[in-house]
């Protein structure tokens, strides 16, 4: 089995024009003949590039098989103009924009068919893809699934409240009084969008917060890890996130498990960590039910930021798919993800 290690240095990078003056920052690590993936970043607004830079994330991908893209989602990362700055609109970035720009990705790169890798927020970005371009996805590796219905939105923002009072107490408490009784997420969406720096610093500060504890437990992955990133990538986070959530991330009430039988025929693995509070287990359970080709693998001791135990589960899944196809395309998508987990 490949032992992860950093990956090399991109042999081709670049800003794309996707149009409504965005363009989108990419690079491409490992071998520029092997099997196409595209690694889709969490979020919405979490970047990839900027954060690999020095330390070469993305290690799980065996460089001398995979030809590996990762890119930053709009308005994020190294992709221009960025968000924190608010005299950037948002009007031209929703789930809509964001798989065309894939999609446009995928055309400039010349790749025929890839495989799809991501997770939290990314396999919602993921599944929306995939149902709407099937044709063009060989295989899909999701960790931590997020569907992005209004249940799970409301889920990590309201209910889990119930399992950490004193947190989320202080996330409600942090906004206006008159505030703290409806949608926490339109709330905070607002605050992001007030004219005073400090505000929306503030707010940014406070939603990581929470975020943080969601995942304070998970000892074996990265504790802490949404507020341990620069002030502007920060901003850019959460104003995203807020924008996103506050709009049930334009998709309709249940739409990925309803289209779900469009990823008839691609190969899929779901790995989902027993320990994670923020995605939980029914979601993906759901999922895999309604996806017979996907196989759902839960990892015990993991949480929502990972595990080792967690990580040798991507390493084997991108193992597995690692010889279906070569070159630019990547593969047929041979076999099927058989034996469900549950």
């Amino acid at each position: 089995m490949y032992q992860p290690s950093l990956l090399p240095e991109p042999y081709a990078h670049g800003l794309l024009d996707v149009g409504d003056g965005n363009r989108i920052a990419w690079e491409a690590c490992g071998n520029p003949e092997g099997k196409a993936v595209l690694s889709v970043h969490g979020g919405p607004g979490g970047g990839s590039l900027r954060r690999s830079r020095g330390r070469r994330r993305g290690g799980v991908f065996d460089p001398e098989v995979y030809r590996v893209i990762q890119y930053d989602q709009r308005g994020c990362g190294l992709s221009l103009p960025h968000v924190a700055d608010p005299a950037v609109s948002l009007e031209h970035n929703t789930t809509d924009h964001l798989i065309a720009d894939m999609e446009r990705l995928r055309e400039h790169l010349g790749i025929e068919r890839w495989l799809l890798y991501g997770g939290s927020w990314g396999t919602t970005l993921i599944l929306a893809y995939a149902e709407r371009y099937p044709e063009r996805v060989s295989e899909i590796v999701l960790i931590s699934v997020f569907l992005g219905r209004p249940e799970d939105i409301d889920w990590l923002y309201h209910g889990l409240g119930r399992l950490l009072p004193g947190p989320w107490e202080a996330f409600r408490d942090a906004l206006p009084a008159a505030d703290r009784g409806g949608s926490l997420v339109a709330a905070y969406n607002r605050l992001l969008e007030h004219p005073d720096e400090a505000v929306r610093f503030k707010a940014a500060q406070d939603w990581c917060a929470w975020e943080d504890a969601v995942v304070a437990h998970e000892a074996l992955g990265s504790p802490g890890a949404y507020s341990n990133r620069p002030d502007d990538a920060l901003l850019a986070l959460v104003r995203l996130c807020a924008h996103y959530f506050a709009n049930d991330a334009w998709l309709e009430d249940g739409q990925l498990l309803r289209d779900a039988h469009r990823l008839a025929g691609i190969p899929g693995v779901l790995i989902q960590g027993r320990l994670d509070l923020g995605c939980p287990l029914q979601g993906v359970w759901e999922l895999a039910k309604a996806w017979p080709d996907a196989e759902l693998k839960v990892i015990d001791d993991s949480g929502h930021t990972g595990s080792p135990a967690r990580r040798e589960a991507i390493v084997a899944a991108l193992e597995r798919f690692s010889g279906s196809g070569s070159g630019g395309g990547g593969g047929s998508g041979s076999g099927s993800g058989s034996g469900k987990q549950r």
